[in-house]
């Protein structure tokens, strides 16, 4: 089945999960189901803009909010360009004038699981890491934004990641959007 969206309508969609609950690769398919551009402006993309290392960003990052700043501002201003899927972590909050938000979720063990997985490594340490990288992310966006990420109460469609492969979950938010007349089915 294909998908499209209605003649003269842009359609924003903002997906956001902490790391390993799929954002990257559900964005990515979502966004070539609907033929609209994927975004993920990252620190790595900042990387290649600036010149500068992602380690050293990263570094400087912890003492510098700049860097986080500069990332999520770009983010928004190219979502507001045109229709696309915004995958980041904070999507879901940043882009206020999203039509569509959707929060991925799964537990620590999972998300640890997919993230050796995709990295490699040992299971215990990325455990670990992702434990104290949530915590670190948590307390940066309570900082810079006073966002609560705990907080996706308001999202319009809440998955668990868990009970599904990425493709089950894009033709899950395909069904919710086209319920709300976001886009609409060739059938």
């Amino acid at each position: 089945m294909t998908y499209t969206i209605p003649a003269k309508k842009e359609l924003r969609i903002a997906v956001s999960g902490k790391s390993g609950c799929g954002n990257t690769t559900v964005s990515k398919l979502l966004a070539d189901a609907l033929g609209i551009t994927m975004i993920n402006f990252t620190f790595r993309s900042l990387s290649e803009e600036t010149g500068l290392s992602l380690a050293e960003i990263i570094e400087r990052a912890k003492t510098d909010d700049g860097f986080d700043r500069a990332v999520d501002t770009r983010q928004v201003e190219l979502a507001q360009k045109e229709s696309c899927v915004l995958g980041s972590r904070l999507a879901i909050w940043m882009l206020k004038e999203a039509d569509f938000k959707v929060y991925l979720r799964a537990g620590e063990d999972v998300r640890s699981r997919r993230i050796c997985k995709r990295e490699c490594g040992d299971i215990e340490n990325v455990k670990a890491f992702t434990r104290m990288r949530d915590a670190e992310d948590s307390g940066r966006y309570k900082k810079l934004y006073n966002i609560d990420n705990d907080d996706f109460s308001f999202a319009d469609l809440i998955i668990d990641t868990e009970q599904y492969n990425p493709e089950q979950i894009v033709d899950m938010i395909l069904s919710a959007l086209e319920k709300k007349g976001l886009i609409v089915s060739d059938s």
